[in-house]
This record gives C-alpha cells, sequence and structure tokens, in this order.
C-alpha cells in the first residue's frame, strides 16, 4: 500500500501552536493534504494524552484511528527538548519520539516526569542526556524509534552550530547503534546530508514540525508497505527504496536557518562571505548565527553533488497555498486563495496528488491558468528564492514582478 506519513507534528499545547490543532481538524487535514499516516505530537503532555486515550481506539497494529472509524491513521509521537552539559558545552538537542502503545508511552512519562515538568509544555524540557532519554524510550518498548528533530538547525539540533556535536557519536555514545534515522529540517535536504559518508547507513526523514493545520504535510514521507507501525519501523530503519520511496521537502533556501546573518541588523550571508567577515556581523559586530549550509560545509567530507548508493530519493515542493498566494499576486491565506485551494483539493483528492501527479491539462481545466503554470514550474524547480537566516524564511518567488500583471494571474473567480 502507498502512503504518506508525517510524523513530526505539535497539538495545541504545545508554545505558538494553534488553538485548532486537535483530533477531529487533524483528522481533517490529514485527508485533504493527502496524509495517511499523522504523528500525535506531544504525547509526554499530561491533557493531550488524556484526549489522545479517548478520542483513539486501536487500529492496524501500533497504529490508531478514530472511535468509530476514521481514514487516518495515528503514530504515537512526541518531541523532548534536551538540555544538559556535556563535553564542557551546553548541549541542546531535540530529539522525536515514536512509539507503538500507550501502554509504553506511559512508562516513558512516568519516568521524564521524575526529571522535568511534563505540564509545563507540549515540547517538554527535560534536563538530561540525549542518551538516557534514548534509554528510557527503547527500555519502555524496544520496537520505539528516537529520531534526532531538525538534525541541523543552530540552536536545538544534534549537529547545530552553536549548541550540537560533530557525531551521532558523540551524543549518543553506546546507543548510537539505535539511532537509526534523523530528520533533515526545513533548511536541509537530502543531497545536503549526503556529503557525510557518517549519514550513509542513516535514514533520512522529513517532517512538517507542524504548528498549525494548514503546515501539516510540507515536509512527508512516502512509503508501500504494509499499514502497522512494524511495517513503517522496517522500512525506516532497513532503508529500503522499494518500501520507503521518497520524500517531499522544502526547497531549504526557504527554511529559517538556511545560510549565516543577523536577524536585527538584516544581515545574510553565505558562508564563504561569513568566512571573510570572521563570523561577525559587520553592522553590528556581534557573532553571526551560523546557518545550515555552513555546517554541512565544515562537517562533510564529500563534495556537493554526490549521490551515495541506496539513497532514498526526494522531491522539491512549496506548499499549494503558497502557490496559488504567489500565482494570484496575494497573500497567503485569503479567501480568494482559499476558495481556489479548497476547488483543487476537492477536484483531486488531496493536495499531494494536486502538487505531484495531475497532468498540466487537467489542472488547467479545474485551476486558474497562472496557479497551473505555478504547480508544474515548482515540479520543475524553477523557482527562485531569497534564503533563510537567523529565524527568517526564506523568500520565495515562482512568478517574476513583470509576469504579476499576466491576465492569466488576474482571471476572477467566477
Amino acid at each position: 500500500m502507498k502512503f504518506a506519513g508525517d510524523f513530526h507534528i505539535h497539538s495545541r499545547f504545545a508554545r505558538a501552536t494553534s488553538k485548532e490543532m486537535n483530533i477531529p481538524n487533524l483528522d481533517l487535514w490529514a485527508k485533504k493534504k493527502g496524509i495517511k499516516v499523522m504523528g500525535t505530537g506531544d504525547f509526554t503532555h499530561p491533557s493531550w494524552l488524556a484526549e489522545l486515550k479517548e478520542e483513539l481506539e486501536p487500529a492496524e497494529e501500533g497504529l490508531y484511528q478514530r472511535k468509530g472509524g476514521g481514514e487516518t491513521r495515528f503514530v504515537l509521537s512526541s518531541e523532548i527538548s534536551c538540555i544538559y552539559s556535556k563535553g564542557g558545552k551546553v548541549r541542546k538537542v531535540h530529539l522525536i519520539l515514536l512509539v507503538p502503545s500507550f501502554e509504553a508511552v506511559d512508562k516513558i512519562n512516568t519516568q521524564l516526569g521524575w526529571v522535568g515538568n511534563l505540564k509545563s509544555d507540549g515540547r517538554p524540557i527535560i534536563g538530561i542526556d540525549a542518551k538516557e532519554v534514548a534509554k528510557i524510550v527503547l527500555d519502555a518498548d524496544e520496537t520505539s524509534l528516537v529520531v534526532p528533530a531538525h538534525c541541523w538547525t543552530p540552536w536545538f539540533a544534534v549537529f547545530g552550530s552553536k549548541s550540537g556535536f560533530n557525531s551521532l557519536q558523540e551524543c549518543f555514545d553506546e546507543y548510537t547503534k539505535h539511532i537509526h534515522a534523523v530528520e533533515t529540517g526545513l533548511s536541509s535536504d537530502p543531497a545536503m546530508n549526503w556529503r557525510l559518508s557518517a549519514l550513509d547507513n542513516i535514514t533520512l526523514l522529513s517532517n512538517s514540525d507542524s504548528h498549525s493545520l494548514e503546515k501539516i504535510g510540507r515536509e512527508a514521507n512516502f512509503f508501500d508497505t504494509e499499514l502497522s507501525y512494524p511495517a513503517i519501523r522496517g522500512a525506516i530503519v532497513k532503508k529500503d527504496p522499494k518500501q520507503f520511496l521518497f520524500t517531499v521537502e522544502f526547497f531549504p533556501q526557504e527554511g529559517k536557518y538556511h545560510v549565516d546573518g543577523h536577524r536585527l541588523c538584516k544581515v545574510s550571508m553565505n558562508p564563504e562571505e561569513s568566512k571573510k567577515n570572521n563570523n561577525i556581523c559587520p553592522v553590528c559586530k556581534r557573532p553571526l548565527t551560523i546557518g545550515v549550509l555552513n555546517r554541512v560545509n565544515e562537517l562533510a567530507d564529500r563534495e556537493e553533488g554526490f549521490k551515495p548508493e541506496g539513497a532514498i530519493p526526494y522531491k522539491s515542493l512549496i506548499p499549494l497555498q503558497e502557490i496559488i498566494a504567489d500565482a494570484m499576486g496575494q497573500g497567503v491565506g485569503t479567501k480568494s486563495g482559499k476558495a481556489e485551494y479548497e476547488k483543487l483539493v476537492a477536484e483531486f483528492g488531496n493536495e499531494f496528488t494536486v502538487l505531484l501527479d495531475i497532468p498540466r491539462e487537467d489542472l488547467a481545466k479545474v485551476a486558474l491558468p497562472a496557479i497551473a503554470e505555478g504547480i508544474v514550474r515548482v515540479r520543475e524547480g524553477k523557482v527562485a528564492i531569497e534564503p533563510g537566516y537567523d529565524g527568517e524564511y526564506g523568500k520565495i518567488e515562482i512568478f517574476r514582478e513583470d509576469e504579476k500583471d499576466l491576465p492569466s494571474a488576474q482571471k476572477t473567480l467566477l
């Protein structure tokens, strides 16, 4: 069975997260997006866990569905923020946990609750070593997965320039053998990660890390397996291209930490420029936030463009609502833009089908001409991006300014 999974999201109990993030809405939007298996997020939070137990029932092995039946399958997931000292430095490492049962979740929460306040946030801060979290999770159920989240971002990642490590081994010690995957994050893509031979046996996952319904599925994983937790875990651990088909990625330049910079001074630089400036902001003379591209360059032992044998393919996309906004010359989330989005999803089934599968001629029968053109341009990688830096998303452009006044872009919804 071919299906998509997005395993890293947050509930409304996490900071800076939409109040709309509840099970009924997640079920609805998973179907709109084309996500079959959705992470629950935040299973460490007592209130959210109570809702999960109340609203979900077992489906296939290790997966859950809404009580009374539902198309979407849920896998129990959470993100932990580990802040601790190791090797003479303060480390800040975020981990994604995927767990096959509520029984295992209860065991994990009991132990994490002894060292951190699980009620404080959907993504709790735990003051213990990342490898100790791995031990707790794997002791609860040996088939659980511990995945370093957005593994390159500067502040809270296993390879982050501000508080990370130079290898998985440095972080996880004897538990490194149990780390089967890392999450690439929005600011890197698989091609960047392929430059590290140390990651050749590590599966690269892509998830949305969504804090709102509309951003679900902005990155995702596509499988061809039986629908069950063991089958999904097996595809991830074995890294089999026949079972793990591809990932959907942001263009990494659109991510918030792709290049180096200093947001307050509106300064951004590529790694070569940063080196010339000794990694110092030329405006305020403070250190730059070193981005993902620079950090990959620092740790890479291969040239750009290398592709290891057995690598899982990927496809770079832009969310449909962003394509529609650019094609119509509007901001994301306008009434007319949302109407176009709903029309396309209703006609073709879900957003991923629209973005990946529907031929141009069929798109043009339903969508405004500029929207159909925009979708095709994104598939072909014909976009221009001003890279993101120091917490600022990159600015992406599908249509040039002189194209925004084309009649096709201005055609009314009537």
